[in-house]
């Protein structure tokens, strides 16, 4: 018996090796496509004849490889994947411009940042860094935040405690410990536990990329939850192991400020999905110079390079089949008429929730396995957000390159859960979280793009429930009692409802499907995938993988790596230490 054991183990072994250095497919990063930096575009003009490329059946490309459904991160990475293996690609976005997330919009001379507010991981030789200069050929530049880029507001005015956040490894755990002095057990415990619980992050990826049978071995087996404290800590709420580590009220809700870049309340967040957080800033907090657009703006053309197009005000309104149920395109409505465009292959960054619900026909949705993919997952809660234009410097006005994040008390559970429960009416008068910020002073190249005006953005949430029965209406010219409605949640906010419209969000969610407890369930990692139950049919982007710009990307390197049949996450790894010592072939 034993025997069979250790043969059964070693095969297990083997094929997990298989697919962890498996590199028998293409490499996107062989080649180091950096270029000697070019001088910044601010003409908008100019730029928009990149990001506003508008759909016309005779701008599809001849031949393509793939279609892509969605320019959000997680679509435009992938295609800038595939078209650096020489893929000929189509990207196909509902709004008018290309970024999803990414896209800025202006608004009476003052240009506004939808969903970038700042990102960790980018010190130089960093693996995010060295992929994003790859997918971006080095052109995308990034300015770090102040230090402390976060400040933690807790309280009424007359009652205010204002906590610094630090960034720097040792420097974040000291700072801290100066606001808490006899907590320092508890901070250094914390800053331990999540490191750790981070690093079992790996297993996740891996399971998306085993063969489906072995994946379902190691979570029966239990095996996966043992291999990896990622997983081991997953069912945990942040709640519960912050009030195991401090008594101190204060300390456990700077503990667990950072919640809202994710959207669950403490109590309902997985610790795991938080400690990844709390170590994606520990080095620092980045902004895109030049704005979030810069981002697609030098995306696109690698893209175009290789024969592919970002098309936008293309609206697919299904995903085509064969007769053996199979994805060979995608219908765009143009107008009253569908414009069929064929490719072997159908990635989709609209989301889950789009991609089964909306895409499919109704008799392909009713698939088990379709259905059991929805059942593990939820819709995440509605965004609300303000864009502030004012007249005058960052220096006249006193803004700063970080961010607030303000909470009227330090029960962060109970403020949350009794605002989302509430009604619209009700919950009005006791938002719990605002985050606010100022994109015009993070960014080095605004006071020559737009001299003597600051931008702040404000962010919260609501329920999509209280916003619903006007989501047909007008966008521009919804009802008095909506308006009233949003004016009392926040002034000037766009809702949920907002966010449908412009971001294709179902249900006006800001971070895909729900990051509560049950999406870090390893059921629930190996069952959704990069490939769906239809061939030919792939998603990529937040719902493949973890919401923002970061668990985007990582969705799009883990869905490049099942089409190329490669591990770009191991590639990725491997980037910094070859471009720093020129093992990469530099591009002619």
């Amino acid at each position: 018996m034993w025997i069979a054991v250790v043969v059964i183990s070693l095969a297990l072994v083997a094929i997990m090796i298989k697919y962890v250095l498996g590199t028998s497919g293409p490499n996107p990063f062989a080649i180091d496509t950096r270029e000697p930096l070019k001088p910044m575009v601010f003409d908008r003009k100019l730029k928009n004849k990149v990001l506003k490329q508008g759909f016309l059946a005779s701008k599809v490309p001849q031949d393509l490889d793939a279609i892509v459904v969605g320019s959000g991160i997680g679509g435009l990475a992938i295609a800038v994947l595939l078209a650096k293996v020489g893929k000929k690609v189509l990207v196909l976005e509902q709004h008018d411009r290309a970024g999803g997330c990414c896209h800025t919009f202006t608004e009476q001379g003052f240009e506004f940042d939808v969903g970038i507010h700042y990102i960790g991981e980018l010190l130089d030789h960093k693996p995010m860094r060295c992929v994003i200069d790859q997918l971006t050929n080095g052109q995308l530049q990034w300015e770090p935040l102040d230090n402390p880029f976060d400040r933690v507001v807790l309280g009424p005015p007359e009652n205010r405690r204002i906590y610094p956040i630090y960034s720097g490894k040792k420097r974040y755990i000291d700072e801290l410990k100066k606001c808490f002095p006899g907590e320092e057990k508890a901070i250094d415990e914390y800053v331990r536990l999540s490191k750790k619980v981070a690093n079992g992050i790996w297993l996740m990826i891996l399971l998306k990329l085993l063969p489906t049978p072995l994946a379902k071995f190691l979570v029966h087996t239990g095996l996966a939850t043992r291999l990896s404290s990622f997983f081991r800590y997953a069912s945990r709420s942040l709640t519960d192991v912050v009030n195991e580590l401090t008594q101190n009220k204060d300390l456990r809700a700077v503990m667990c400020y950072i919640f809202g870049t994710y959207g669950k309340m403490p109590k309902e967040a997985s610790f795991s999905m938080h400690s990844l957080l709390l170590c994606h800033y520990l080095n620092g907090a980045w902004y895109p110079k030049g704005g979030a657009s810069e981002i697609a703006y030098h995306m696109i053309p690698i893209i175009e390079k290789a024969g592919g197009a970002v098309l936008v005000r293309a609206p697919v309104n299904r995903i085509l089949l064969n007769d053996a149920k199979e994805a060979i395109g995608v219908s765009v409505l143009k107008g009253q008429e569908e414009v069929h465009v064929h490719a072997p292959i159908v990635i989709s960054d609209a989301g889950i929730f789009n991609t089964y619900e909306h895409l499919l026909p109704k008799d392909v949705q009713t698939m088990p396995a379709i259905q059991k993919q929805l059942s593990m997952v939820q819709h995440g809660d509605g965004g609300l957000s303000i864009f502030i234009g004012v007249d005058g410097t960052k220096e006249e006005l006193g803004l700063k390159a970080d961010n607030y994040f303000i909470f009227p008390e330090n029960n962060l559970d109970e403020l949350l859960e009794g605002y989302m429960k509430g009604n619209g009416e009700e919950s009005s008068k006791k938002v719990p979280l605002i985050f606010v910020a100022s994109p015009s002073a993070k960014d080095p190249t605004w006071p020559e793009r737009k001299p003597g005006k600051s931008t702040v953005t404000v962010v919260s949430f609501a329920n999509y429930a209280w916003f619903e029965e006007w989501k047909d209406d007008k966008v521009k010219n919804r009802s008095i009692d909506y308006k009233e409605l949003k004016e009392a949640v926040l002034t000037g906010s766009c809702t949920p409802i907002t966010n449908q419209h412009y971001i294709g969000a179902p249900k006006g969610e800001i971070y895909g499907a729900d990051h509560g407890i049950p999406r870090f369930s390893v059921e629930l990692n190996a069952t959704i995938r990069p490939q769906t139950p239809i061939k030919n049919l792939f998603l990529t982007g937040q719902d493949v993988m973890l919401c923002g710009f970061a668990g985007a990307l990582t969705g799009a390197l883990t869905c490049g790596s099942v089409i190329l049949n490669r591990n770009l996450h191991l590639d990725a790894i491997g980037l910094p230490k070859r471009v720093k010592n020129g093992n990469n072939k530099k591009k002619e």
